[in-house]
């Protein structure tokens, strides 16, 4: 047996929590449900940002349901396209607060100023469409050209465990969970329930261990339903469900390419969109770690990062087609495998052709915005709590009596919350009518000998976008200083980490596999 098989088997055996592994195959009515459970998992976010886009836009309410539905139907079939020919790894697509700083920062220019004729929500949407097709354009060809790829090998685990622990500290400060007029009782009943699920009582029946999360969505979304219904919670307040709002959506919705019109194209505006697409890149190469590590598979190969950075480049080409906000890897759905150990890429794509489905109902999309943010700040804290964990995990191949690791380690973590935190205070501190990134635009400008170039909008826009992604802000300082400071493979983890790395052969695209008769490959899939 080869070393990489050795590896491989270590990590399985690490994994063996893992009740479906990738090339599993539940039951189609279980999968179903599993399915969903991964989608309600992420639809904070992917709900998030359509309407935080909507509002920003001052987009007609009368249209809202079509463009949350829009982002569903991108989200369907961005994962099916992912799952099947990209990177084939068990995890949702959706729309990306990555790239929601830029695209607010689009709205604001084209309103600003708007030669078009047309009304201000639409010319800005049209002009944030054509901005991501063109910086999308950009990760494809990054992408399939193997750019990512190929900085894989000066990547160790010390690089990756901030990377990934980042992703769930980013949000502990989120609304949803830190508001000053929190519904405390909610969210701890939601995160009591979820908990309760899938940690204590989980071997007392196979639907907790397989549905903790979906358990305690649907019984706190009961409890503050009737609690809305009774008066207890009164309109306006944290954990109101307004009932009546989901019944007055449309029964269909018909989300189609070109629907707002034909983007529109501005350089200045796709260069700043490609600051977004560059957070999402790294916090996608961050999450295909943390999926292969929750499901007891290889660390990916440059083949598989590859082909998955390049599909999810040609879905944000079809987002900025369809209207949407773009499309990435989700980390919510890599925590959810964490609780459930459902790692199957059948029960996302499943998952995934119910969401397609459901975009075209408008009575889905009100449901959804119904869920009170107390509901999915318990989800969050659940989630987001397994994706540090799963970071940190990763220091195992490390030595951690390394004062040279131990350094490393500290400074990008806090690097990795501290500069995001600046980036937000700068935000706030923009005088009204300036969006945060033209206020930081044009401090930098002021920067002695360095402000013709720091002024700049290109690099502004682009240090102001990374800087505020703390996963972004602490896999680059990480990458840097393990990669300068002198220390030893060993040390570093890289000897370990070759181990459970899968060979690039192990990983064929989906149209190899569909061109040949041979069987799968045992092993890194």
């Amino acid at each position: 047996m080869s070393d990489t098989n050795a590896g491989s088997d270590a990590v399985e055996s690490e994994g063996s929590f893992v009740e479906y592994g990738i090339e599993d195959t539940p039951p189609l009515g279980e999968s179903l449900f599993l399915g969903v459970q991964h989608y309600l998992t992420m639809v904070g976010a992917n709900v998030a940002v359509p309407l935080i886009l909507a509002k920003t836009l001052g987009m007609p309410d009368r249209l809202w349901p079509v463009f949350i539905g829009t982002f569903f139907v991108v989200s369907g079939i961005a994962t099916l396209a992912q799952t099947t020919f990209g990177n084939r790894y068990p995890i949702v697509q959706g729309s990306p607060f990555s790239m929601l700083a830029p695209a607010l920062a689009v709205v604001a220019v084209v309103q600003a100023n708007n030669p078009t004729g047309m009304a201000e929500w639409r010319a800005a949407l049209l002009s944030l469409q054509g901005a991501i097709i063109v910086a999308a354009l950009f990760e494809v060809v990054i992408g399939y050209l193997g750019l990512i790829g190929r900085i894989r090998r000066y990547l160790s685990p010390l690089v990756i465990a901030p990377t990934i622990a980042l992703i769930g500290l980013s949000l502990f400060s989120t609304p949803q969970v830190a508001t000053a007029n929190q519904n405390w009782p909610l969210l701890l009943l939601t995160l009591g329930l979820i908990t309760l699920f899938s940690q204590y009582i989980d071997d007392r029946n196979r639907a907790f261990k397989l549905f903790p999360v979906l358990l305690g969505i649907v019984a706190a979304y009961v409890v503050a339903t009737v609690l809305s219904v009774t008066g207890v919670y009164a309109a306006g307040t944290a954990g109101y469900v307004d009932v009546g709002s989901i019944f007055e959506a449309p029964t269909v919705v018909t989300p189609t390419p070109l629907q707002w019109g034909v983007p529109r194209f501005e350089a200045s505006l796709a260069i700043g969109m490609l600051a977004g697409v560059g957070a999402s890149i790294i916090e996608s190469f961050g999450d295909y770690h943390a999926v292969a590590r929750l499901s007891g598979v290889g660390a990916p190969s440059e083949r598989r990062i590859n082909h998955g950075i390049g599909m999810e480049g040609i879905m944000n080409v079809f987002a900025g087609v369809m209207g949407a906000g773009g499309s990435t890897s989700y980390s919510e759905n890599v925590g959810a495998i964490g609780l459930t150990g459902v790692a199957s890429r059948y029960v996302v794509q499943i998952g995934a052709v119910a969401m397609l489905a459901v975009g075209f109902v408008g009575y889905f999309g009100a449901f959804i915005r119904s869920i009170p943010d107390p509901i999915i700040g318990g989800l969050y804290i659940a989630m987001f709590g397994q994706i540090v964990a799963v970071g940190l995990s990763n220091l195992k191949y490390v030595d951690l009596d390394s004062t040279r690791n131990i350094y490393i380690l500290g400074i990008s973590l806090f690097a990795g919350l501290a500069i995001p935190a600046y980036m937000g205070n700068v935000a706030a501190a923009a005088p009204e009518g300036m969006g945060g990134s033209a206020f930081f635009r044009q401090s930098l400008s002021n920067v002695a000998y360095l402000g013709p170039v720091l002024g700049t909008k290109l690099v502004a826009d682009t240090v102001y976008v990374i800087g505020g992604t703390g996963m972004a802000v602490g896999g680059l300082v990480a990458f840097v200083l393990d990669n300068t400071i002198e220390g030893t493979r060993k040390e570093r983890g890289l000897e370990a980490w070759e181990t459970i790395t899968e060979e690039d052969g192990d990983f064929r695209s989906a149209f190899e596999r569909f061109g040949s008769s041979d069987p799968e490959p045992a092993r890194g899939d």
